[in-house]
């Protein structure tokens, strides 16, 4: 059953820290939410986390490399999934820049900047959130 986007969160937890984020309804989004829960080790680059996921996805037809604050994306050379939340080492000036382009597959609701305190090697855990009525 596909579900509108609001109606698809997830949780990311990275030790003490935890994000909730929305999926849009791009078919890479959709791989996602149907493998889900799944736990991995973050890796960081500048202020990006990312980690392998257990999906593989080609490049969508709308991919970018530049992406904003608090965007949830699939990097399609890696199978991962990447959180963006600030400039990266290919990053110029201000802009928040991938290591070449991204499928967008959602964004962190609130404040993305809280993952800075995420070190490489922290335990990642991305699951649905369900609703009060339990349903998905």
């Amino acid at each position: 059953m596909m579900l509108p986007m609001d109606e698809r969160r997830i949780k990311i937890s990275a030790g003490a820290i935890t994000v909730t984020a929305n999926l849009n309804c791009k078919p890479t989004a959709d791989a996602l939410w149907d493998t889900l829960p799944f736990m991995a080790n973050g890796l960081t680059w500048g202020d990006e986390i990312y980690f392998s996921i257990p999906i593989e996805a080609k490049e969508e037809s709308d991919s970018q490399d530049v992406v904003d604050i608090g965007t949830i994306a699939y990097w399609p050379p890696g199978s991962a999934m990447c959180i963006f939340f600030g400039p990266t080492p290919a990053s110029h000036g201000d802009e928040i820049r991938a290591a070449s382009p991204v499928n967008v597959i959602g964004h962190i609701s609130g404040d993305a900047k809280v993952l800075k305190n995420v070190r490489s090697g922290t335990q990642i855990i991305v699951e649905k959130i369900y609703t009060k009525s339990g349903d998905l």
